[in-house]
């Protein structure tokens, strides 16, 4: 079944002076423009389109991709406002409605916010709104611990930084374990530290376990050899400056330095860290 306001894989059947016809197993037929329609392109040939329906109901298809699909979650700008609702660029021709009854707080031109985008079941127009918490899944999270997963950050708190997890849920990375700068709309890896008892989930942006030990045990070893064998840098040193040369938290750093003083690969010294052997 073609999928309104999201990408479609569909087949090429026929070739017209004004287009191209597209259709899916069920054979829904879709109109691809022909400005849109790839050179040397032939009957049975699979492209992957962006459908939507025109102000009569017709499918019609384009090979320009959103910012943002229906069911996604995405930091856009406000290019104009008007007595329907705020518009913003979604990197489409036409740009998407905000309706005023969809917006958390008015809309201001030139500013840009979070916003979900989704079908309207009344007029089947591809919509956003700003009230997020209605469209985070109902569903408890099934996530499990150490799990990567794909964040948006989405609003700062007293205890840190609150993220869209995978389109679909929210949870918290706190401000005692954040390392790096963040800032509202930011796209970044992070990982499941723990689902607590109210359902409610614990982010980190450093993967844990032995496989990301040896992963930061390697680049220390190579930083070391990089700067001539020692680095005046301690289990004792902020963990700013450990964040800003390996990307991992104190407590990571901590556990691959002790890795590798166990294998006989550093020696351990007050202001520092040496390799035993430059390989």
């Amino acid at each position: 079944m073609v999928e309104i306001g999201k990408i479609n894989r569909l087949t090429i059947i026929r070739q017209l002076d004004y287009g191209t016809q597209l259709n899916d197993s069920e054979s829904e037929i879709v109109l691809l423009a022909k400005k849109d329609s790839p050179p040397n392109c032939r009957p049975g040939d699979k492209l992957e389109v962006f459908v939507y329906e025109d102000r009569e109901k017709h499918l019609l298809a384009t090979t320009r991709m959103p910012y943002a699909t229906v069911g996604q979650f995405a930091k856009l700008r406000v290019v104009a406002n008007s007595s329907s609702g705020a518009y913003l660029d979604w990197g489409m021709q036409k740009d998407l409605l905000v309706p005023k009854s969809e917006q958390q707080a008015r809309m201001e031109i030139g500013k840009s916010y979070i916003v979900f985008v989704f079908l309207d079941k009344k007029t089947n127009r591809i919509t956003a709104s700003t009230k997020l918490d209605k469209f985070f899944s109902p569903h408890p999270p099934d996530y499990q611990e150490g799990e990567e997963v794909r964040l948006i950050i989405f609003t700062k708190t007293d205890l840190g930084y609150k993220a869209i997890i995978n389109h679909s849920h929210q949870g918290i990375v706190y401000k005692n374990e954040i390392f790096q700068t963040l800032h509202i709309g930011q796209r970044l890896k992070g990982y499941v530290k723990k689902i607590r008892e109210d359902q409610k989930t614990d982010l980190t942006l450093q993967p844990s376990g032995y496989q990301r030990v040896d992963d930061v045990s390697q680049d220390i070893l190579k930083t070391i050899k990089d700067l001539g064998g020692r680095i005046a840098v301690t289990d004792k040193s902020r963990p700013e400056e450990i964040y800003s040369l390996f990307g991992v938290s104190k407590k990571t750093f901590k556990r691959a330095i002790g890795a590798l003083y166990k294998r006989r690969l550093v020696t351990l010294e007050k202001d520092g860290i040496k390799l035993r052997a430059v390989k």
